[in-house]
């Protein structure tokens, strides 16, 4: 599996560009903003974008999906159902954090632990992870070792917890008994900031050590 990182929105949130070179089939994972930039990614790459893939529903991960999911039609998937609510309160986000209008919307398909799903030939298992919001969910290609974390891991940090249904104690726990033991060789892309490993920040974040 290929990605290509595109920073989007004046969060610089990490929209990834994913795909599979067998069948040149794509999805966009978090794609929070700046829609005719990623249309532009997209369209340049020579890639067929078969769905839009979301970690969690906050607005700067999740501000382009709906207007790009019509214009391509294809489906939105995931996060976890528990941030529905996050959903719901979309044009109240926008207004908060001046973006630009954005009405409500739900995905097409929610995702829990266990699930995975596929972009062309290569397979994307599904971890659920709240903490930083109840349905956070990481998805991981166990076959390049390579996990798109949104926001609960950071090289040097974690997700914030302050916001509404966040909590510190179960982010620490989603990442310590969820991902962690997934491997210290995976290499993830985090939702902000550059990108690290699971080992890295196991011997080195702050907030990882007992």
């Amino acid at each position: 599996m290929k990605y290509q990182i595109i920073p989007v929105t004046t969060y610089q949130q990490n929209c990834s560009l994913i795909w599979c070179e067998v069948t040149n089939k794509a999805a966009l994972v978090d794609p929070g903003g700046d829609i005719d930039l990623l249309l532009s990614k997209v369209q340049r790459s020579g890639m067929k974008l078969e769905k839009i893939l979301l970690t969690h529903a906050h607005l700067d991960h999740v501000g382009g999906a709906k207007l790009i999911a019509d214009q391509l039609d294809v489906p939105i998937i995931g996060p976890h159902e528990a941030d529905a609510f996050w959903f719901e309160v979309l044009p109240k986000q926008a207004e908060m954090f001046g973006f630009d209008p954005i009405e409500a919307f739900l995905p097409d398909q929610w995702l829990e632990a266990g699930m995975t799903v596929n972009v062309g030939d290569e397979v994307l298992s599904v971890f659920h992870c709240p903490g930083h919001t109840p349905g956070h969910i990481v998805f991981l290609n166990e076959r390049t070792r390579l996990a798109f974390v949104g926001d609960v891991l950071f090289k040097g940090s974690i997700g914030r917890t302050d916001f509404p249904r966040g909590d510190y104690a179960t982010l620490i726990n989603s990442i310590k008994e969820t991902l962690l033991p997934l491997g210290d060789d995976i290499v993830f892309i985090p939702g902000h900031g550059p990108i690290s490993s699971f080992g890295s920040e196991r011997m080195t974040n702050p907030f990882l050590q007992d």
